[in-house]
């Protein structure tokens, strides 16, 4: 594991997006595919900008980049939210990022993956045959979820079984409905869905490298936690990355204070 402390929110976006715009471009320069695990949320939207400005500054070719995002919100259990919905992840990656590419980067939409509700299984199905995860963009819940994959009791779910978790269909717990309200829409908690798809820890921890960032205050008390435990549990489902060979934490200094277990 390798934590880097960022001084504050840029300097942890210029730090992640360096690294994904390292392994990213040494993969497509040689003309290889690449796929790319990419996460939503105000965290992750000065990361986008940078890492498309330096792809566009380079002149790479993403024709060969394959991106798969971990959630996309459903209105019930078999259908996801429009497009045009207001917390739509669809609608959140276009405007942050796919956009924001150049016409002459050669990135279609047929290449950005959604899990979608109504077969959840077909994205661990494609991505399997594309390869799996090169690298995994992750945040971390105020209560360390990764994705909607939610805490659970290991009274009720054994370590192992919880890791083999595929891509479905859950419904939201009051927890990340009040999180979601706060950060993303605005105190209206009529806008976030009661649903959503994610992508499954198995997928997720299969990936040959996972960034996990973090700038948050509320953060701090689930950092905690996983590093001071230093184990896998259900019970912290963003532990599981310790695990994880070539797992980097990045985060922000002028709001989380892990001095103290680092």
């Amino acid at each position: 594991m390798k934590i880097q402390k960022a001084a504050d929110y840029h300097a942890m976006s210029v730090a992640g997006a360096d690294i994904i715009y390292r392994a990213a471009s040494a993969a497509l320069k040689q003309g290889k595919h690449f796929n790319l695990g990419l996460a939503t949320g105000n965290t992750m939207i000065e990361l986008y900008q940078i890492l498309a400005d330096r792809f566009n500054a380079d002149c790479i070719d993403l024709s060969r980049l394959q991106t798969w995002n971990l959630d996309e919100y459903a209105a019930d259990e078999h259908h996801a939210v429009s497009h045009d919905h207001p917390l739509s992840y669809w609608k959140y990656m276009h405007e942050k990022l796919f956009c924001k590419f150049a016409p002459a980067r050669n990135f279609k939409e047929y290449q950005a993956h959604f899990p979608d509700p109504a077969d959840p299984a077909k994205f661990d199905r494609e991505l399997a045959a594309a390869g799996g995860l090169d690298l995994q963009l992750l945040g971390i819940g105020f209560n360390g979820h990764i994705a909607f994959n939610e805490p659970v009791r290991e009274s009720e779910i054994s370590v192992e079984a919880y890791g083999k978790l595929p891509t479905r269909v859950l419904p939201l717990t009051q927890e990340t409905i009040d999180q979601n309200t706060k950060v993303t829409a605005n105190g209206d908690s009529s806008l976030v869905p009661r649903f959503a798809a994610t992508t499954g820890m198995k997928p997720i921890l299969a990936s040959k490298q996972e960034l996990l960032l973090a700038c948050f205050a509320e953060q701090e008390a689930p950092l905690t936690k996983m590093l001071r435990n230093q184990r896998a549990t259900p019970e912290l489902p963003a532990s599981y990355l310790l695990d994880h060979p070539d797992f980097t934490l990045i985060y922000t200094a002028d709001k989380i204070d892990l001095d103290g277990v680092i």
